[in-house]
């Protein structure tokens, strides 16, 4: 089977609408993360409408749907999860309505990440329309949680339901641009003890958060000399939420406590983040406990897999064959050259490629600035060009790089 391009195209604008209406639907379920259970069904729903081999909900509440029965695998990925809608009054329209004007869908999760859901199923239908398989299997997935744990649905997915494929295509919003990587994440947690006294006497105790400033400090200052790398960027640290104990307001704190994102590039992991960390010599003077964050939620369906809150930086070379065959398809039915660059964000990608060493390659309908922005955003015609990628993608690799 050839690939047809202007014929792939016309497919995909010809479900426009039936995309557009699926997306909206989606929308219109709140599903956040852990909250997932009907928008995994409505998803099932359509994915049997349209004609995909096999279904399933696997024990974490991942969808996975399957077309074709060939002997290379590759996966294209979604999580369908949101985030929140924040302050209701910066939003100008309802966050879970999907309104439409023009060629713009609006609602929570349109491009963070429920376009790229509904781009794949619908890829699905036009490759049963127009016959394009080849010795492929095609598993499409929805995956959890991503919005609370990025990866550990993919953690779950590799090491419980024994899915290994060759590469992933991840359908984060890229613009429809290609990427190949992003800088990795982790979450720690600084804390540092005191000695509780009366508010009238402070001398009397230690007070832990005038503990904690000089800290606060010194890890601004280690932000500003983080590693650099030509691609992915700097690396960075920035200090997101800080609590305390105390007896009382009128009470000297006997504890205090930062949480810490920390972003990194090129050449950093965990290990070198965490000692960067304790070799301040603030943290040494306050004797300070440094420490990586786990997760432990469980997900709708009650299955908690715990993790640390380490998320690893990943990059593919350009010329790998996942990353040219998004390239050729791009330029086969656009005809064009393709930006390839990367995400500013973190995705699912930090398991799979991060953790795994199984290849991912981005492309996804939507702008990444719209990920948990209000009046979040999607476009109908970055939805029919995902649709054509995605129905091409799996037959021009089996076709012209797979050995």
């Amino acid at each position: 089977m050839s690939l047809d391009f202007k014929q792939i195209l016309a497919k995909a604008e010809e479900y426009k609408s039936d995309m557009t209406k699926f997306l909206r639907d989606m929308i219109a379920i709140p599903s956040e993360s852990c909250q997932e259970k009907e928008v995994v069904l409505r998803i099932k729903e359509e994915m049997e409408k349209v004609g995909f081999d096999k279904v399933e909900i696997d024990p974490m509440g991942n969808i996975l749907g399957y077309i074709g029965n060939g002997s290379r695998l590759i996966a294209m990925d979604a999580h369908i999860d949101t985030v929140g809608i924040g302050d209701i009054s910066l939003w100008e329209v309802d966050p879970y309505k999907g309104k439409e004007e023009g060629d713009v869908i609006y609602g929570r999760g349109g491009s963070d990440q429920e376009g790229g859901m509904a781009s794949m199923v619908y890829a699905g239908k036009i490759i049963k329309d127009l016959g394009l398989l080849d010795d492929y299997t095609l598993v499409v997935v929805g995956s959890v949680q991503e919005e609370d744990c990025d990866g550990l649905c993919w953690q779950y997915i590799i090491n419980e339901d024994k899915l290994k494929p060759e590469f992933v295509v991840s359908t984060e919003p890229t613009s429809c641009r290609i990427y190949r990587g992003h800088r990795g994440r982790m979450e720690i947690k600084v804390t540092v003890k005191g000695v509780s006294c009366h508010g009238s006497a402070p001398e009397r105790g230690d007070n832990a958060i005038f503990k904690m400033a000089p800290i606060l400090m010194e890890l601004r200052a280690l932000h500003e000399n983080l590693k650099d790398d030509p691609f992915l960027g700097k690396g960075s640290l920035t200090v997101s939420e800080i609590f305390f104990t105390s007896p009382s307001r009128c009470a000297v704190a006997d504890s205090c406590t930062i949480s810490i994102d920390r972003r990194l590039t090129a050449g950093e992991d965990d290990k070198l983040a965490i000692q960067q960390i304790k070799n301040l010599p603030s943290v040494k003077a306050a004797n300070a406990e440094v420490t990586m964050y786990t997760y432990e939620r469980p997900s709708y369906t009650g299955l908690v897999y715990p993790t640390e809150c380490y998320f690893p930086t990943w990059t593919i070379p350009e010329d790998h064959p996942a990353c040219q065959t998004l390239v050729d398809v791009y330029k086969g039915l656009f005809d064009e050259e393709p930006v390839v660059d990367k995400w500013t964000f973190s995705t699912n990608g930090v398991s799979i490629m991060g953790r795994y060493g199984i290849p991912v390659v981005g492309f996804g309908p939507g702008h990444e600035k719209e990920a948990h922005a209000p009046n979040e955003k999607q476009f109908k015609s970055h939805l029919v060009k995902a649709a054509a990628m995605y129905a091409a993608i799996p037959l021009m690799y089996v076709k012209k790089y797979a050995k």
